[in-house]
């Protein structure tokens, strides 16, 4: 009995070695790279919290130098913030806020830059689409109607289109395309809900000025 289970136990072994040989190596490759994947993705999530938090620290001091006036700390501070968190809403939480001061402090140039970056860099659409509205209103403080145009005609967020539009009609507007702001502010006003009530009169104002009716408006208009 013992050397048939001797013989049974060998035999057996004799099929673990040969699936082994034949398998062996693939499996260990598939554990290497699930497990590194695994360590990989658990280093990024340690990483992000990493960055996120330094991050916030940076914005703190961002925050202060504002409040103090101080443009050649937020310049510097803004610096460092897109060179070593250029990928958070930190950063570009950042860019907005001394675009703002920036622009106060008699800087237009600096402030269009900083807004520039926020738009092409900031990590959602929300934070791009915001940079994009405040440069196009730099852009027309300058008389760069046209570039103010092709900044506000890419596409935006949902809730950003009605301001894209109404920010559209201004520029048309004052380059004396009437019929074509009348259109713009149109869109705008029909996107614009009950919530803006005094945006949304506004844009209504800017219709009748023009000699329509917002509430006539088409509802095709809605963008």
């Amino acid at each position: 009995m013992a050397k048939h289970l001797d013989l049974e136990e060998q035999e057996q072994l004799d099929a673990l070695k040969h699936f082994w040989n034949r398998w062996g190596n693939l499996i260990t490759w598939l554990l290497i790279a699930v497990l590194g994947a695994y360590a990989a993705w658990t280093g990024w999530q340690y990483w992000e919290r990493r960055q996120s938090a330094a991050a916030s620290v940076l914005y703190d001091e961002m925050s202060r130098s504002v409040q103090a006036g101080d443009v050649a700390r937020v310049e510097r501070t803004l610096s460092d913030m897109k060179d070593k968190f250029g990928n958070t809403a930190y950063a570009a939480q950042s860019g907005l806020m001394a675009a703002k001061m920036l622009l106060d402090k008699g800087k237009p140039a600096e402030a269009k830059a900083a807004l520039a970056w926020v738009a092409d860099k900031a990590p959602n659409d929300g934070l791009k689409s915001s940079a994009r509205l405040r440069l196009a209103s730099l852009l027309v403080a300058d008389k760069a109607y046209d570039d103010a145009i092709k900044l506000l005609s890419g596409s935006f967020p949902a809730s950003f289109v009605p301001l894209a539009a109404d920010r559209r009609g201004d520029v048309l507007l004052l380059q004396g395309k009437r019929d074509e702001a009348a259109t713009e502010y149109g869109k705008a006003y029909q996107g614009l809900t009950a919530d803006t009530g005094d945006y949304r009169r506004l844009v209504g104002m800017k219709l009748n000025a023009l000699g329509i009716d917002p509430d006539a408006a088409p509802k095709g208009a809605r963008s």
